[in-house]
């Protein structure tokens, strides 16, 4: 099967990006850099995000990144989620909502915890609505919040 490889258009940050982003995800890589001409700006970025391969493309200023498309970070627990949350809003990225952020690059993510599919479709709709309903007042996600929030709905 052919493998899919997301292309992320940069205006001459996809090198910075790509070793950002290498540092903040376990497993990941440059795997190339491509250059125009010998010395000249970089014009690629091969990388990998634990194993997911990446392009990173500096197109000018032509297109930017919109919340349109983004990447969910499925994290195991809330710690996962507050390491990723910080990681990506430091030095200039900013908060959405929901779990929701916009990285210093213009790049969104999703940060998520896995707890949160259970209590968002826990067999009590009491229960589910009371979570979803605390998930609306959040920007990084509080597993501790949500659970509370469920348990005061019976």
């Amino acid at each position: 099967m052919p493998r899919i490889t997301p292309n992320l258009w940069f205006d001459g940050q996809a090198l910075d990006a790509a070793e950002y982003y290498a540092t903040v995800f376990p497993h990941s890589r440059i795997t190339d850099v491509s250059r125009l001409g010998d010395g000249g700006p970089v014009l690629t970025v091969s990388f990998e995000l634990d194993g997911q391969p990446f392009l990173g493309l500096n197109g000018g200023p032509q297109f930017t990144f919109t919340e349109a498309v983004s990447f969910v970070i499925d994290c195991a627990d809330q710690a996962e989620v507050d390491r990723y949350w910080n990681e990506l809003t430091s030095g200039g990225g900013a908060e959405g909502r929901c779990g929701w952020l916009t990285d210093r690059f213009g790049l969104s993510w999703q940060v998520v915890p896995r707890a949160l599919v259970e209590l968002l479709t826990d067999p009590d709709p009491r229960r589910a609505g009371a979570a979803g309903a605390a998930l609306q007042g959040m920007s990084r996600i509080d597993v501790a919040e949500l659970r509370a929030a469920a348990v005061a709905a019976v």
